[in-house]
Formats: structure tokens, C-alpha cells, sequence
């Protein structure tokens, strides 16, 4: 066990370890995001001396709460929103203080049909998730569809997500597992549009399913590549029900419970410190950082890298992989009210308590696919948007509560980071101004018009481009998970945990890795098990 009398291990979070430090750890992991704190939290608490590297001067990651309007209390989970890969194993492991919350509604999606506004609600019961389908489509074949679907990617759930946290599965170990032909050629075997196509004849439905297949996924329904395959698969297997919950605090709430129960365990989480290069044996490994004060030096058996694959390869030297890019626009605001909507039938409450889908029909969705990957920004850009203070109201301060305010996140689909090269910031504000106009478009009174101002007058909005995420956070072209989503099974070269890297001793604990992407702590947790497995004490 690690010595808590140890003067290195008594550190706090932000002390520095002092230029030209050279101590020897167990681990170092590099990047205090949330697989990094996750596989820190698992080391330490196995007895192993831990070091975390972080650059910025706090930990989390992308998974962070922040203030981002000026004098506002608001808290707002910025880059990534809600949870669903997060397993419980982990938080029960850990011990974590952490809950989440379900939404009383999964989604609401604006349209116009026979001149009137109209939209389908999913959620609230079978009942009204019935009858909306019916008030959109005018049957029942479309709710029945949609049943058949769900409970379909329902199973694949159950009997997939528990081998997150196993050894890699073989291909076929995985479809033995599924033991359901039919829904492994769906998923798995053929373009995701084609099951879509098939199990839905309304645009709208069609496009609704569609979306999980491109979050942050650059991609058409038929792409034979089956990228959206994957991120569709993600996207329905959380939990083993693929349930979108929220998290109570907001996703920095998460972090920091992991960053309490690293600290307890009796790690080193070094803020302020970037690291620099891996050097290494494969036996023993020496990380170079850089602080305010200087340069210094740790040794370490291992070394997990909690970054992505393109800054692993520039920390050890190596080969450098394709390069990737994210896709997507994220928004920020802060309401004074939630806005009255045109569809007159449902209570904006309950359309902006679960997904509200912005022009996000399948016609529409390949449209701007199409449009982006000519060059251009798509006419109608699709999003969609989250009010987590409906769910949440702990993260506003009390005043903006009593007032009816309500938190806003936006996420853009279809907007891959090439468009943005020539002019990041005037693309980011024609692309802004032409998603929000999609949504009022659905609104009987102007967004702006609701709109809360800081303690500076100016409007509570700020938006991100897969550029902006990039030079933020380091995600590699401002992919949200650091390179195209895998397969949860075995390939030629993936290692028995789907973390292990050409060296021996140093692993790849962060999205990149296989099994990663999204808030989940799955390759920080198998990161840490390959350590385990390999030197068990």
C-alpha cells in the first residue's frame, strides 16, 4: 500500500511538483480528465503510488461544471452534457458521491404538417407517447415500429454493455453474446439506414432514430464505412437501456467526486503541470512536464495516457495517426423563460425536459450532410438542445430559480471542422445565427427575446466549434471522442483491454482508446485492470 505519510503522496491537488522533480511512481497517468481520475481512483485504491499530470489548473476534462456568464449564477455542464456509459460497477466501486436524474421526457421534435405546426413528443407515459405518434402520422403503425425497434436495440443493450468493462470480446464471442442475428445484421453487418428505412415510413420518425447515429459522427445513413453504425450503438446501449440521464451538479460533479476519491485513495493530481514526452523500455518510463517554474522529470513502471492517440504519438515519438475531425457545434445560453412554442399543444416544459430535435428530418439530415461535404455550411443546420435545469434546478442559484430561468445546451450536427479553416470566428457566428433561426422558426416568439444578460448587459449565449474544442480542450480537430468511434470487440492489434499501445508499459486510458468516447470512464477502468492484471500485488 502506498505510504499516506509519504511527503509526495500528502500533496494536495495544486501543489507543483517543483522543477526538476524526479521521483518514481507506479503510474503516472497523463490527463486529469475523467478516465484519467477514474484509472487514478482504481490504482491508488489498489496500493499503487499514482501521479496525475494535468495541464490546465484543474482536473475533469471536457466533464466540467462552469460559471460561463459573466456575474450569473448558472452552472452549466459546457462541453459534454448527459449521462449513459457511465456504469454503476464504477460508481459503486469508487464509492462516488454522485447521482443522476432521469428526464421525465426523451424528446420533442417541431415540424409542420398541412400548414400547422405539429410535433412528436416521446415520453410521459405509453399512452401519450402513443397518441403523439398518432397525432403526427395519423395511424398506429409508426408507434408499433417504434417499439419493435427500441425493444430490438433494448436487448442488444442488456447483453452488450456489461462487456465494457471485461476483457475485449472476440468478434464472434460478441455475436454469441448477442445471440440475435437479426439485430447484430442490423447494427452491426449493413449501413444503419437501411434497418431505418425499413422499420419507419414517416420523415420525421425516420430522423429522430437516425440522430444517435451522428453525434459528433460526420456521416451519411449509408455510409459504408458503418461509423454511424458504431455511434448509433453508443448511443442506445448505455446502462443497458440506453437511458440519457442527467447528472445532479452537472458533469463537473462527476469529476469531482472522481477527483475526491483519487485524492482519498492517496494519488498525486498535479495541476498545472503538462507533460511533455514519454520516454521508455517497456519496462520503465520516465515522463518530462513542464510547470510555470521550469522543466522536471518522474519515473514510472507505467504510464496511462488519458489524451488522444495524436498526442500519445507526440509524447513517445511515434508515428503520428490519420488525422481526425469533430463535427459539431456546441451553444451555451441561459433563459430568462423558456420560449412559447407555435405547437400550442405541448407544454414548453415538457418539449424542452427531454431531446428537442432541430430540423432533424431524415430528408433533412442527408441534406445537410450532403451540403457540408461539398464545403458549405448546411442551409438548415441541424441540432439538438438540452434544458437540464428542468431536471436539475440545484444547478441555478436560488434568485434565477425563483424567476423561472432555465439553462440551454445546444448541439450542432453536421458541421465538420474543415468549414471553419477559413474563418473561424465568422463561420461560428453565421452558423449560430442560422441554427438558432431553424429553431425559432418553431418558437411563437423570438429566442433572443428570452435570452438572460450578465452582470455586463450582454446576451448569456457562447458557442463552440470543433476548432475552438480543439485548441480548449486538445481534442484532435475537435472530435469529441478523439478519432472514429470502434467496435466493443477484439481487432487485429487492439490488446486483450483494448488500451495497450505499441510499448509495453504505456496505455491509452482516454477516448481514443477501444471502447471510448462519450462520459463513461470505461478505458480509465480498463486501463487500470490491465495494469492490475499484469503486476497484481
Amino acid at each position: 500500500m502506498a505510504d499516506p505519510e509519504h511527503p509526495v503522496l500528502r500533496r494536495t491537488m495544486t501543489a507543483p511538483l517543483g522543477p526538476h522533480a524526479h521521483r518514481t511512481y507506479d503510474a503516472v497517468i497523463v490527463g486529469g480528465g475523467h478516465n484519467g481520475l477514474v484509472a487514478a481512483a482504481y490504482l491508488a485504491r489498489a496500493g499503487r503510488s499514482v501521479l496525475v499530470l494535468e495541464r490546465l489548473d484543474h482536473t475533469g476534462g471536457a466533464a466540467v461544471s462552469t460559471r460561463p456568464f459573466a456575474g450569473v449564477d448558472a452552472l452549466l455542464s459546457r462541453y459534454s452534457y448527459l449521462v449513459s456509459l457511465l456504469p454503476k460497477k464504477i460508481v459503486r466501486d469508487l464509492g462516488l458521491d454522485f447521482r443522476v436524474r432521469t428526464r421525465t421526457v426523451s424528446s420533442y421534435t417541431p415540424t409542420e404538417r398541412d400548414g400547422r405546426p405539429t410535433g412528436l413528443l416521446v415520453g410521459g407515459g405509453e399512452r401519450r407517447t402513443r397518441e403523439a405518434f398518432a397525432r403526427l402520422t395519423g395511424s398506429d403503425r409508426e408507434y408499433r415500429a417504434w417499439q419493435d425497434f427500441y425493444d430490438m436495440t433494448g436487448r442488444v443493450a442488456q447483453r452488450v454493455f456489461p462487456t465494457l468493462t471485461e476483457p475485449l470480446p472476440t468478434r464472434e464471442e460478441l455475436r454469441g453474446r448477442l445471440d440475435d442475428e437479426e439485430a447484430w445484421h442490423k447494427l452491426f453487418e449493413e449501413p444503419i439506414g437501411v434497418a431505418v428505412e425499413e422499420h419507419f415510413a414517416d420523415d420525421l420518425v425516420r430522423g429522430v432514430v437516425l440522430t444517435d447515429a451522428l453525434i459528433g459522427t460526420f456521416a451519411d445513413a449509408h455510409d459504408p464505412s458503418l461509423k454511424q453504425n458504431r455511434c448509433f450503438l453508443y448511443h442506445v446501449i448505455g446502462g443497458g437501456t440506453g437511458d440519457w440521464d442527467v447528472p445532479v451538479g452537472g458533469m463537473g460533479a462527476l469529476t469531482d467526486a472522481l477527483a475526491d476519491a483519487a485524492r482519498a485513495a492517496g494519488a498525486v493530481l498535479a495541476t498545472g503541470h503538462e507533460a511533455l514526452r514519454v520516454t521508455t523500455d517497456g519496462r520503465a518510463a520516465e515522463v518530462t512536464f513542464r510547470t510555470a517554474d521550469g522543466e522536471g522529470t518522474v519515473a514510472a513502471r507505467h504510464v496511462l495516457v488519458n489524451a488522444s492517440p495524436q498526442a500519445l504519438a507526440e509524447l513517445t515519438g511515434d508515428t503520428p495517426p490519420a488525422p481526425t475531425e469533430g463535427a459539431q457545434l456546441k451553444v451555451n445560453m441561459l433563459l430568462k423563460r423558456l420560449p412559447r412554442l407555435r405547437d400550442s399543444a405541448v407544454d414548453p416544459r415538457e418539449a424542452f425536459a427531454g431531446t428537442f430535435h432541430i430540423a432533424e428530418g431524415y430528408g433533412q439530415l442527408a441534406t445537410a450532410h450532403a451540403q457540408a461535404a461539398a464545403g458549405d455550411l448546411p442551409a438548415a443546420p441541424p441540432s439538438e438542445i438540452y434544458c437540464h435545469s428542468l431536471t436539475d434546478p440545484t444547478i441555478l442559484g436560488p434568485d434565477l430559480a425563483d424567476q423561472g430561468y432555465q439553462t440551454l445546451t445546444l448541439f450542432g450536427l453536421h458541421t465538420p471542422a474543415r468549414l471553419f479553416e477559413r474563418d473561424n470566428d465568422a463561420v461560428r457566428e453565421d452558423l449560430l445565427k442560422s441554427t438558432l433561426a431553424q429553431l425559432d422558426a418553431h418558437l411563437a416568439e423570438p429566442l433572443a427575446d428570452c435570452l438572460a444578460t450578465d452582470a455586463d448587459g450582454r446576451p448569456c449565449i457562447e458557442a463552440r466549434t470543433p476548432l475552438d474544442l480543439e485548441r480548449d480542450l486538445g481534442l484532435p480537430g475537435g472530435n469529441i471522442f478523439h478519432r472514429e468511434l470502434s467496435w466493443p470487440h477484439a481487432q487485429d492489434g487492439t490488446g486483450r483491454w483494448g488500451v495497450e499501445t505499441r510499448h509495453a508499459n504505456v496505455l491509452l486510458c482516454g477516448a481514443g482508446a477501444v471502447r471510448g468516447g462519450g462520459v463513461s470512464g470505461v478505458p480509465g477502468h480498463n486501463a487500470a485492470m490491465a495494469v492490475l492484471e499484469r503486476e497484481p500485488q
